[in-house]
């Protein structure tokens, strides 16, 4: 029985020492992973270009899967030996005690212990999520059934529609179909980026797993989150909330440029840069006036001709004197 219960343990020891291997070597086998976009059979978190990304992955592959590893194999390893040594061939008198205040209080300690530690590195993540730097430039992405319209308030850029990319344009550019899209999202390298995410008419999510983010997009709400990507690249995401019969058909294709692309972009769109005021329109010039002619002088009116001076009277003449007798 000895020699059984310590072969046991070299095997448990040995799948341990195994497990870890396998824990530990994940980021190795992630390295070759395609970035950007899922890679078929691939082990592990998708490769990240984001400071988010970098702090999600090393909480999940060196805090969280490794305590949970111990856990799984700590506890398979108690069955395994109640199961060997207590059985009813190898034990066949069992115990009478029912409580051992020792085991109790260890089993009561350690996993408060073990939740403590896991809350000091994920409220240090989630506090990393929320403390978003002053951002470079905005972002609206607004989810459609099923289709994604991106607006960029800091460029003058009004909302433009993606689509996803047709099957047979998609094997035509060599680009992968259900994630490529019509109209990519484009954004500057090492720059802030800030994603204010809403919904027209049902609850959709956006995501990329290269950036490490995701926020719903809720109709009559704002959410908004944030990345700084670290190298040029495409990167792809999709819709991440059950949204109707087309939720599969709802891409998010991201392309990180430099700023001098950038701004080629922009100005392609009818923009302008960040900060930069619009192009003053160029007034019409008003439509010439006629001169106004004066109104004609009055037609000179002839003085009035003094009245006609009235007519001498002829005096009478005197009365002839009467004639002297």
């Amino acid at each position: 029985m000895k020699s059984r219960v310590q072969g046991i343990r070299a095997r448990f020891a040995a799948a341990a020492v195994t497990a870890m291997t396998v824990v530990w070597g994940l980021p190795a086998l992630a390295a070759a992973n395609l970035v950007g976009q899922p890679t078929p059979g691939a082990i592990g978190l998708q490769p990240g270009v984001t400071p988010l990304k970098h702090d999600a992955t090393f909480f999940h592959d060196a805090i969280l899967l490794p305590i949970i590893t111990a856990i799984v194999l700590f506890v398979l390893g108690l069955l395994v030996w109640v199961m060997i040594r207590y059985n009813k061939k190898a034990n066949p008198t069992p115990a009478k005690w029912s409580h051992n205040t020792v085991v109790e209080v260890i089993w009561t300690i350690v996993p408060i212990l073990i939740l403590t530690v896991i809350s000091v590195f994920s409220f240090r993540l989630l506090y990393a999520y929320h403390d978003m730097p002053k951002p470079y430039m905005t972002v609206k992405a607004t989810g459609y059934q099923w289709y994604w319209g991106y607006e960029y308030p800091d460029n003058g850029i009004g909302e433009f529609v993606s689509n996803v990319l047709p099957e047979d344009k998609a094997a035509a550019q060599k680009v992968p179909y259900l994630l490529a899209a019509t109209e990519p999202l484009v954004v500057p390298v090492g720059k802030p980026v800030r994603v204010l995410v809403t919904g027209a008419d049902v609850i959709h999510a956006f995501a990329v797993p290269a950036f490490g983010v995701i926020a719903d997009a809720v109709p009559g709400r704002v959410n908004e989150t944030w990345f700084t990507i670290e190298k040029p690249g495409v990167y792809y995401g999709n819709c991440r909330e059950l949204c109707g019969t087309q939720h599969a058909y709802m891409p998010i294709e991201v392309r990180a440029v430099s700023q001098a692309d950038f701004d080629a972009w922009t100005a392609s769109k009818g923009g302008y840069k960040v900060g930069g005021a619009p192009a003053p329109a160029v007034a019409a010039a008003p439509a010439a006036t006629p001169a106004v002619i004066p109104a004609s002088a009055p037609a000179a009116t002839p003085a009035a001709a003094p009245a006609a001076a009235p007519a001498s009277s002829a005096t009478s003449a005197p009365a002839a004197a009467p004639a002297s007798n």
